[in-house]
């Protein structure tokens, strides 16, 4: 089946989970076309079809655990948990399912090989799965542990960078949002029980995202105690995973699930309410994309970061670690780097086909 065909297909589905923003798809679309890594980033209901075909033995007999699905090196952001503190991980779990293993480990190692064949990395292809491989095995032997940036440098440094800039134009860009109207009518109370009481707000429609580009998101803006603050409501669909298997679910409890249970200092904000995403917002608890890191960094120590946060989440599924362990032992020392080679020229191909 031709990529267009596939994407149809997701796209008709997906119609039936949520009231979609075709302005925001066909942004999307546009997207998705400028280069293979947001092709990759845009299409994983074509990557959880392909990927157990490309790489039978990585995606058949291999442990499952509860993953995030699609991962990537943009999948990263920034929070602040209950203490106010500064923490770093993956903030994007919209496609979280039970999936083997090595399917979060080979995304990331594809996206790198990607963005890298963009220039917009350095490191080498063989280095970074090194890298990956050693933060995910490491922290899954030392049974995990939160990615707590606090305030200081030294921590910073953990993630081989010296510092993250927030936004300049941040609050302003989401003042200027185009007024929503009319809320969905279960969005109301959700929103006004997540803002302080009694706040007075005004709430804005607004596009972000990639592989969730295309679903509702309102915007909550209000002055509070001498400065802005603001909720996000996203409107959530199942995982491609339950296209595939041609099934829906009510809400998403598969990503509520894995922010609860995999080890990290949560956002208390974030959560689940029906089928709605709600999260704060601030310069500081926001995805990072690849373009808006520091060019002074170690490439090597933030994707080996990636790798130990990508065992964090994995740790959610404590009884299959052990067979998890067994069966990265069992595996060739460049599985890893074949993999991510042969997905990445897979997606190359679907991504040439899809701009035709």
């Amino acid at each position: 089946m031709s990529i267009q065909s596939v994407t149809k297909s997701y796209e008709g589905w997906m119609r039936k989970c949520t009231n979609v923003v075709d302005a925001d798809l066909r942004a999307k679309h546009r997207q998705m076309k400028e280069d293979p890594y947001y092709f990759l980033r845009g299409s994983f209901y074509q990557w959880i079809q392909m990927w157990p075909e490309i790489c039978p033995d990585l995606a058949h007999g291999v442990p499952k655990v509860l993953a995030c699905g699609d991962l990537h090196v943009g999948s990263f952001g920034t929070w602040r948990d209950a203490e106010g503190r500064l923490c770093w991980g993956v903030d994007d779990f919209d496609e979280a399912s039970p999936l083997p293993y090595t399917n979060d480990l080979i995304r990331l190692a594809t996206s790198v090989k990607l963005v890298r064949d963009s220039e917009k990395l350095t490191i080498k292809l063989k280095t970074a799965c090194e890298a990956i491989l050693e933060g995910y095995t490491d922290c899954l032997k030392g049974g995990g542990h939160p990615i707590v940036l606090a305030e200081h440098e030294q921590n910073l440094e953990r993630l081989g960078i010296e510092a993250f800039e927030a936004p300049q134009d941040f609050w302003q860009k989401l003042k200027q949002l185009p007024n929503a109207g009319k809320l969905p009518s279960d969005l109301k109370a959700i929103m006004e029980k997540s803002l302080p009481p009694k706040v007075r707000y005004k709430v804005g429609r607004r596009t972000a995202g990639m592989g969730s580009r295309g679903q509702q998101r309102f915007v909550a803006t209000a002055e509070w105690q001498g400065g802005c603050i603001a909720r996000e409501a996203k409107a959530m669909v199942p995982s491609s995973c339950d296209w595939l298997e041609a099934r829906t679910r009510k809400g998403q409890d598969y990503y509520q699930q894995i922010i609860s249970n995999a080890i990290r200092s949560r956002d208390p904000f974030q959560e689940i309410v029906g089928t709605w995403l709600i999260r704060r917002l601030s310069p500081d608890s926001n995805p990072i994309d690849i373009d808006d890191l520091p060019k002074k960094r170690d490439e090597q120590t933030l994707i080996h970061a990636m790798g130990c946060e990508a065992a964090n989440v994995h740790l959610g599924s404590r009884n299959r670690i052990k067979s998890v362990l067994k069966d990265l032992r069992a595996r060739k020392p460049n599985w890893l780097r074949s993999a991510a080679k042969d997905m990445a020229k897979a997606i190359e191909r679907e991504w040439k086909e899809f701009t035709q």
